[in-house]
């Protein structure tokens, strides 16, 4: 497929997603320290969090926690296990097809719920406790995003993740371009 030089921007390359993700697995944490629950389904709450989670409170940029399936592989890979049990990573929603690094400064929708990124999720020490040794470490880089609930919703196991379109910013000529030989003006 052959891009257009207007295709060729970082803001249009941004705003382009090969599918939409697919909740694999939601849990909510009643009690500080307490192992999560795993849930079928959860009530996001506009400006607080998600329904019986104990993150949850007014206002705040760690609202909702969420990590890729893939990701949780990869950890596992790193620490010599086949697989590991989700409720150890701690991270409210496990997400599968779509990288969530990719809705940095996004909006995205989540069942009925609108959410939107606000930053990188990194390890706690409780990872070494819950992994073994070298959990924490091979959770650097794969711990997922946070989020903030911007609508409130219904969230359920096998719900559908995809971006809120968003009115693409076309590049002044001072902005740079991709192309095969790198970023150009």
């Amino acid at each position: 497929m052959k891009l257009s030089l207007e295709e060729k921007t970082i803001p249009y390359l941004i705003a382009q997603f090969a599918q939409t993700g697919k909740v694999v697995f939601i849990s909510i944490r009643p009690e500080r320290g307490n192992l999560p629950l795993a849930v079928h389904e959860v009530n996001a709450v506009e400006g607080v969090g998600l329904e019986g989670d104990h993150y949850a409170s007014k206002g705040g940029k760690r609202q909702v926690t969420l990590i890729q399936a893939e990701h949780i592989k990869a950890v596992a890979s790193m620490i010599g296990q086949a697989e590991i049990d989700p409720l150890l990573l701690r991270r409210n929603i496990v997400v599968e097809g779509i990288n969530l690094q990719s809705l940095k400064g996004k909006k995205f929708r989540i069942g009925n719920a609108v959410l939107e990124h606000t930053g990188d999720c990194p390890p706690c020490s409780r990872m070494e406790e819950n992994l073994g040794n070298g959990g924490y470490n091979a959770m650097r880089g794969h711990g997922g995003i946070t989020a903030r609930i911007l609508s409130t919703g219904l969230i359920s196991l096998d719900d559908a993740l995809s971006p809120v379109e968003q009115p693409l910013e076309f590049p002044s000529p001072t902005q740079y371009f991709a192309t095969d030989q790198g970023l150009q003006p």
